[in-house]
């Protein structure tokens, strides 16, 4: 899945095409589809980007190429820089949440990451409106570059309201069991513990059943999943009544 007016993610002068490629997959994760490199050290276009991307190949494909950050930003509105770096410059600096609305709500608008070594120097800075920090443990703050685009891409996935994009342990061929068919599930088996005489004492049996019940419900099973369970309990219950034929 990608988005329009996503936010474009743009690498300057990035060092290894393996990087390249690690946050290429960071940014498909989220649904961002657009990167821009400025100048990568190792040329492009990169095979070790493509083997790093893991399949992301729509972005590597895609990604366009600048000799300089000017040129990268040229068509943008807005322009976010990362950097965990104090510049002392009179410019303002946003959080990652505040970073993450911003670009949710901006049309046209990028974010920039600096090489893996280095980051982003103070010449580089100039060519945003804000910078975007990520707080981290002031002893130790030091991100990978695919480390960085994902927490940015995944709090602009977030601020987007967008849904989603794990899989579920759900498939097309099943849906969420019901209320009903998960008490018809609780009354069989419940059915069955009492033929075995399961329940030793009267005054324990409605709060073991109680835990069943929320045992079952924490599961969040499918109609599949009860019909399974359901075929569990009557196979146990034949091979009790029929030991020889199941032998």
């Amino acid at each position: 899945m990608s988005v329009n007016n996503s936010p474009i993610i743009i690498l300057v002068r990035p060092q290894l095409g393996e990087n390249i490629g690690t946050a290429a997959r960071a940014m498909l994760n989220c649904g961002l589809t657009q990167m821009r490199l400025v100048a990568p050290r190792d040329g492009w276009p990169s095979e070790k980007a493509v083997s790093a991307s893991s399949g992301a190949h729509e972005v590597i494909e895609q990604a366009q190429l600048f000799p300089d950050i000017a040129s990268a930003v040229a068509d943008l509105e807005f322009v976010y820089a990362t950097s965990a770096r104090d510049f002392r410059m009179n410019k303002p600096i946003d959080n990652l949440e505040t970073a993450a609305d911003k670009l949710a709500a901006t049309p046209k608008c990028g974010v920039l990451f600096g090489p893996e070594r280095t980051g982003l120097e103070a010449d580089d800075i100039i060519h945003a409106n804000r910078l975007l920090t990520i707080p981290l443990n002031p002893a130790f703050s030091s991100l990978n570059l695919a480390q960085a685009v994902l927490l940015v891409s995944y709090s602009w996935h977030r601020a987007k309201g967008l849904p989603e994009l794990s899989q579920s342990h759900r498939t097309d061929k099943t849906r969420p069991a019901t209320q009903a068919e998960l008490a018809g599930l609780m009354a069989h088996l419940t059915d069955e513990l009492d033929a075995a005489a399961f329940f030793t004492s009267a005054d324990k049996k409605p709060s073991m059943l109680r835990n069943l019940s929320s045992l079952f419900a924490r599961m969040e099973p499918t109609e599949q999943d009860v019909q399974t369970l359901r075929g569990v309990i009557k196979a146990l219950v034949a091979g009790r009544r029929n030991p020889t034929k199941h032998s």
